[in-house]
């Protein structure tokens, strides 16, 4: 089983503002992050749908982060294909792994998914991310949920701030894919919570 003290070691960017663990109980906790960047709400649709293009090779399977697709439906995947040379497989046979499954797609306001990512993906506990996207002057800010319960061999003292600084991190690399917009008060920002039911981000 991989410690959760090491998945936490693998983080090396910067969180973005307002990065925590907001909520902990016995057998479940949320993480949350903002960010602003100096992209219109289209732009930055787009950047969050292509996560080949941001996201932490070493936190995928293949170790290539051009291997990963998302596809913004209800039902969609947030897969990974892992080739011939990476899957050790003798047979020839490429693999794949579903990192997270698409519960809502609201383009330009809200992506939400469902699974568990990394370590969480052998657990029985699973993850609601949710994503949501509001048009600020000079850009756009992003507030990056993940709602994680159920049972887990982890202690959730340990993988509770090692998950968030994951999911950060990946928030962190998007932002610096689409340039970070300076002087937002993204600490402000992420006390609000994202919407429940809908896209109305206001």
């Amino acid at each position: 089983m991989i410690r959760a003290t090491m998945f936490a070691a693998a983080v090396l960017a910067a969180a973005p503002a307002g990065a925590e663990v907001v909520e902990t109980t016995a057998d479940r906790f949320v993480t949350r992050a903002t960010a602003s960047v100096r992209a219109t709400p289209l732009a930055t649709w787009l950047a969050l749908t292509r996560p080949g293009e941001w996201w932490n090779p070493a936190h995928s399977w293949s170790g290539d982060a051009k291997n990963m697709t998302l596809t913004p439906q209800g039902g969609g995947c947030f897969c990974e294909r892992i080739p011939v040379g990476d899957s050790g497989n003798s047979s020839a046979m490429e693999g794949s792994a579903r990192h997270a499954e698409v519960l809502q797609a609201f383009p330009m306001k809200v992506l939400r998914m469902r699974g568990g990512f990394g370590p969480l993906q052998g657990e029985p506990a699973n993850g609601v991310l949710t994503i949501t996207l509001k048009e600020v002057p000079g850009g756009t800010r992003i507030l990056w949920e993940y709602n994680v319960g159920g049972p887990m061999r982890y202690k959730i003292a340990e993988i509770a701030p090692a998950v968030d600084g994951v999911m950060s991190e990946q928030l962190g690399r998007l932002q610096s894919h689409l340039g970070a917009l300076h002087g937002a008060d993204e600490a402000a920002e992420a006390s609000a919570k994202p919407p429940p039911d809908g896209p109305n981000t206001d």
